[in-house]
């Protein structure tokens, strides 16, 4: 079943066009990835599906409902984590907790049992103000308090961003076992390695859909074989790397650069190639693709 569709929606403020054309679809259950870099258009998108924004054009319903006819119920029966913190930073964590359990007509109690694992890592904090709290602590009373009703299906608008890693982790198992509650859940992000972690996820440039599909599939997908490239002099590798007319494509990765070559070219020749430019210490190696390489591909295109 549909939890969540639209179709066609397009956005501009001003002369910036924030979302184009956009067409999506949710399965009831589903953990649904928006991947993509900062002014993608995805916290746009989110805000028109939650119903605080209104699109120039294009329909969406959330569980059957009109985003714009039944934007009242719509409230009712969603959760949402926006990308910053908007908590009341003066009240404790258990008022902000109390507070949107009451909005909601319903009581922590009612519903524990769908934030117990993540509110017992708080408690200890529950009278600290929310404004007092650390990165992690926020996100973790951010969902809670978005849970606490007890939404079909949950937005969270980049709910990692500035997190640290230990957190990061264990937030997406929360997710996991969310997932089990049967909350539909649509997260975006732009750590492409948690694409990896969503059922379907959408890649997300210039307010366009790149590609939808599973994360393996995206990856299977990938048409070149992949390598990954050191040396000595890195900065002035990858000059010389995008200057080659036998390299298709070089992007720079960390402390590699993974590159794809024209069909005759082997790892060899480019190994001679810069040997002979003075470059010591040369590592060239396959590699398998990740979301990251296929979403830099399908940019390019």
């Amino acid at each position: 079943m549909v939890a969540l569709s639209a179709n066609n929606l397009n956005k501009s403020y001003g002369t910036v066009q924030a979302l184009t054309d956009l067409s999506l679809e949710v399965e009831k259950g589903e953990i649904y990835g928006i991947i993509g870099p900062d002014g993608a258009g995805k916290t746009t998108l989110f805000r028109i599906l939650t119903t605080l924004l209104l699109a120039d054009s294009g329909t969406a319903t959330v569980d059957g409902l009109d985003v714009v006819k039944d934007y009242k119920q719509i409230r009712q029966i969603i959760g949402y984590m926006p990308g910053k913190f908007s908590l009341y930073q003066d009240l404790t964590v258990e008022e902000n907790l109390t507070f949107f359990a009451t909005v909601f007509h319903t009581t922590i109690e009612e519903n524990y049992h769908l934030i117990e694992d993540i509110y017992k890592q708080i408690e200890p904090f529950k009278d600290r103000r929310a404004g007092k709290l650390s990165g992690g602590m926020k996100q973790k009373l951010a969902l809670s308090c978005a849970l606490i009703h007890k939404p079909t299906v949950l937005f969270l608008d980049e709910p990692t961003t500035g997190v640290d890693p230990v957190s990061r982790k264990e937030f997406w198992e929360m997710l996991m076992k969310l997932k089990t509650e049967g909350i539909t859940i649509i997260v975006s992000t732009p750590y492409m390695d948690e694409a990896t972690l969503c059922d379907r996820i959408a890649l997300i440039q210039d307010g366009e859909f790149l590609k939808v599909d599973t994360p393996r599939n995206i990856v299977a997908d990938y048409p070149d074989t992949l390598w990954a490239v050191q040396a000595d002099q890195m900065h002035q590798l990858l000059r010389d790397l995008r200057d080659l007319p036998f390299i298709r494509r070089s992007f720079s990765f960390g402390e590699t650069f993974h590159v794809t070559f024209d069909n005759d070219t082997t790892p060899g020749q480019l190994k001679d190639f810069l040997a002979a430019k003075s470059y010591t210490n040369i590592a060239i190696k396959e590699i398998e693709p990740t979301v990251e390489d296929c979403f830099m591909l399908l940019s390019r295109k």
